[in-house]
């Protein structure tokens, strides 16, 4: 039997397993609806449990760990910060997460506006008036923190739920840094 009760975070990227062995026909790619499924299902049990603002605060943390580990085992950080953002665009089009683009970035202030497209989450939902990536918001930071070591807030400011065709989202150098 399991405990799986703890006060910490424990995930690590080897928790993911060994796909190639688990998954020698079907690999490592799913169907958007599949990732979709579960994010949903599991977002709605949320809010039905916890409220909209105790989900949202847990999308953001679960995507802050797995954007620190995204970005600690499939990226270079060792790069000057343009290399970084081509090479963090590229993988993310190679994992099918995103097509990510930067509109602005400010570097001495730590303040980056960015926006995905094809995104995993949303893009091609219909119009609910919500933000929903809350997720991507913690993964964005995530990334961001693994790479400047630096605590980023990355909010959503436009969502393909609310009506846009892209997400956009704004990160800026945490204020409790």
């Amino acid at each position: 039997m399991f405990k799986e009760e703890r006060n910490y975070n424990k995930f690590a990227w080897e928790d993911l397993g060994n796909i190639a062995v688990g998954r020698p026909n079907l690999g490592q790619f799913v169907p958007v609806l599949a990732y979709r499924l579960f994010q949903f299902t599991m977002r709605d049990v949320l809010i039905t449990e916890y409220g909209v603002k105790t989900t949202n605060d847990l999308m953001y943390k679960s995507g802050l760990i797995a954007g620190k580990q995204f970005c600690k085992n499939l990226l270079n950080t060792t790069l000057e910060f343009n290399e970084f953002i081509a090479h963090l665009q590229k993988t993310l089009k190679e994992q099918n997460i995103c097509i990510l683009r930067i509109e602005k970035a400010d570097l001495e202030n730590f303040k980056i506006t960015m926006t995905v497209a094809e995104d995993l989450d949303c893009s091609g939902l219909p119009v609910s008036e919500e933000t929903v990536c809350n997720y991507d918001e913690g993964f964005i930071a995530g990334i961001l923190k693994e790479y400047t070591k630096k605590d980023f807030h990355v909010k959503e400011v436009d969502c393909w739920a609310s009506g846009d065709r892209v997400c956009r989202f704004e990160a800026k150098l945490s204020t409790n840094t």
